[in-house]
C-alpha cells in the first residue's frame, strides 16, 4: 500500500547512513535537512560526500544515483555522475530530467549523453505479456488489493474511494463487505483453511476518504469468508496506516504500516507485536519466506529487505547495478522468482525477478508489463497457481494528494489482467 502513487520526480526524499540510533525516517528527516543546506551554501564536495552515504543507504535506488549524479555534476565530477546515470538507464528507468534540467545541461554536452538518452527511451517501449481477465465494473472503486478464495471460486477486492470489498465470480460482481468504519478499505488475504477472510480499512492522513478526526487510525478485520460477516476488528497503532498483508504458514497475520514505517504480526491477543527494527521507511506488501523464519519487506523507497524473525536484523537485497528494486507496491513469492507490482518506477511496471537457489540474490528479470494503454497505475496481485493476476487502472494517478479527481481526468474501468507463470511441474491448467 502506498498512500499516493507518487510521480517518479526528482525529489529530496531520501536517507542518510544508518544509525543504530535512529529510524529510517527519522534518518530519512535528518538527511533531507543536510543535503539542503549543503544544496543553499553550495558547498559541492559535502553535498557529494552525503549523496553517497545516501546512494549506501538507499540501496542504489535510482533516485539516490539521480540526487549523486547532480551532486557530481555540480562538483564538477563529470565522470562519476555519468556512471551514476548509465547505471540509472541501466536498471531499466527513464526521466526527463536530463533535458528539462538546467542542472543536468552539462551533462547534455558529454558525448555520451546520446547513448543514455537511447537507453531511456527503449526503456520506455511497451512491453505486454498479459492478457485481460476481467473488468471490475465500477470506474469509481479505486480498486488497492486482490485475493483468491478458491472455495466460493471468487476474486475479492478492496476499495479507497467506496470503501469495501467487492466480490468477482462467474462474470458477476456484488458486494462482500462493507467497511465497518467507513473508513479506506485496503489490504485483503483468504485463509481458505480457516474460512477467514482478513481486511484492513485506513483512515488516510490528509486524504478525503474519511474524516479529519479519524485520520492516522488503521485497523484489521476479520471476515467469514462464506457470508461476509464481520468477526473480529482490531484497532491498530494511532498514526499508522496498515495497508499491506500476508499470512503465515500456521495463518498469523503480518501487516506493514506504509506511514510509520512498522511491520507488525497479530498475536493470540489481538495485540499487534512489532517485529522490526525501524529499518522501514515505507514497508509495503510482505511476502514470507519459504523457510518461515524470514519475510521478503519491499520498502517503497529503500529496495528489497529481507527481515528474519528472530534477530529483527534485515539484509537488503542488491540491485546487482541492474535491478530496480524500489517503488513496489505488491511482492509475492513464486518458487524462485519474486513478482513485483511496481508503481514507483519510470515507467510503473510489473517485473518478476528470479533469485538464486538460495533466495539471496536477484540474477535476472523479466518485465510482465509496462508502458502499455491497459497498465494505467497498478497496484496489487494474487498467484494463483501458475498464473499472476494483478490489478491495472487503478485509478491512482489521476486522484490528487487529497484523493479528489484531478481536473479534467476522467476515472475508467479498472482492470484485472493475468499472465502464465512458466514454472517446471507447475499445472498449466486453465483460468479458475
Amino acid at each position: 500500500m502506498t498512500i499516493l502513487k507518487p510521480a517518479f520526480t526528482f525529489l529530496l526524499l531520501l536517507a542518510a547512513a544508518s544509525s543504530s540510533n535512529q529510524s529510517a525516517t527519522q534518518q530519512l528527516q535528518a538527511l533531507r535537512q543536510s543535503i539542503r543546506k549543503s544544496r543553499d551554501a553550495k558547498d559541492w564536495q559535502s553535498n557529494v560526500a552525503t549523496a553517497r552515504d545516501l546512494k549506501a543507504f538507499m540501496n542504489e535506488s535510482p533516485n539516490s544515483l539521480l540526487e549523486l549524479s547532480r551532486a557530481e555534476i555540480h562538483a564538477g565530477d563529470m565522470a562519476d555522475a555519468i556512471r551514476n546515470v548509465q547505471q540509472f538507464a541501466r536498471m531499466g528507468q527513464s526521466t526527463e530530467l536530463f533535458e528539462s534540467s538546467q542542472e543536468f545541461a552539462a551533462l547534455r554536452d558529454q558525448t555520451t549523453f546520446a547513448e543514455i538518452q537511447r537507453a531511456m527511451n527503449a526503456n520506455r517501449t511497451s512491453v505486454g505479456l498479459a492478457s485481460p481477465a476481467f473488468p471490475l465494473s465500477d470506474s469509481r472503486l479505486l480498486a488497492e488489493d486482490v485475493d483468491y478464495d478458491p472455495l466460493g471460486k471468487q476474486f475479492l477486492v478492496t476499495s479507497i474511494r467506496e470503501k469495501k470489498i467487492i466480490s468477482a465470480a462467474s462474470g458477476s460482481i456484488r458486494d462482500f463487505a462493507k467497511a465497518p468504519d467507513n473508513w479506506s478499505m485496503m489490504a485483503i488475504k483468504v485463509d481458505s483453511k480457516r474460512g477467514l477472510l482478513w481486511a484492513t480499512e485506513v483512515a488516510l492522513q490528509g486524504l478525503v476518504f474519511a474524516p479529519e478526526p479519524d485520520w492516522g487510525r488503521s485497523a484489521v478485520l476479520s471476515y467469514d469468508l462464506k457470508t461476509g460477516k464481520l468477526l473480529r476488528r482490531i484497532e491498530g497503532p494511532h498514526g499508522t496506516a496498515l495497508g499491506d498483508m500476508t499470512l503465515t504458514g500456521d495463518g498469523d497475520v503480518i501487516v506493514s504500516d506504509g506511514e510509520g514505517g512498522g511491520v507488525y504480526r497479530l498475536s493470540k491477543s489481538d495485540a499487534l507485536e512489532r517485529l522490526d527494527n525501524g529499518d522501514f521507511i515505507s514497508p509495503q506488501t510482505p511476502a514470507m519466506h519459504p523457510d518461515g523464519k524470514h519475510i521478503f519487506v519491499p520498502d517503497y523507497l529503500r529496495g528489497i529487505g529481507v527481515l528474519d524473525l528472530a534477530t529483527r536484523q534485515v539484509h537488503w537485497l542488491s540491485t546487482e547495478g541492474r535491478f530496480a528494486l524500489n517503488g513496489i507496491d505488491g511482492l509475492y513469492l513464486h518458487s524462485s522468482k519474486l513478482i513485483a507490482v511496481q508503481n514507483g518506477t519510470s515507467p510503473e511496471r510489473v517485473v518478476e525477478f528470479t533469485l538464486n537457489a538460495a533466495l539471496t540474490r536477484i540474477e535476472s528479470e523479466r518485465i510482465i508489463e509496462k508502458s502499455t494503454p491497459t497498465l494505467g497505475d497498478p497496484t496489487h496481485g494474487v498467484i494463483i497457481g501458475d498464473k499472476f493476476y494483478y490489478i491495472a487502472n487503478s485509478g491512482w494517478d489521476i486522484v490528487d494528494d487529497h484523493g479528489n479527481v484531478k481536473p479534467d481526468a476522467q476515472m475508467t474501468v479498472p482492470q484485472v489482467m493475468w499472465v502464465k507463470e512458466d514454472v517446471p511441474g507447475a499445472d498449466h491448467a486453465g483460468k479458475p
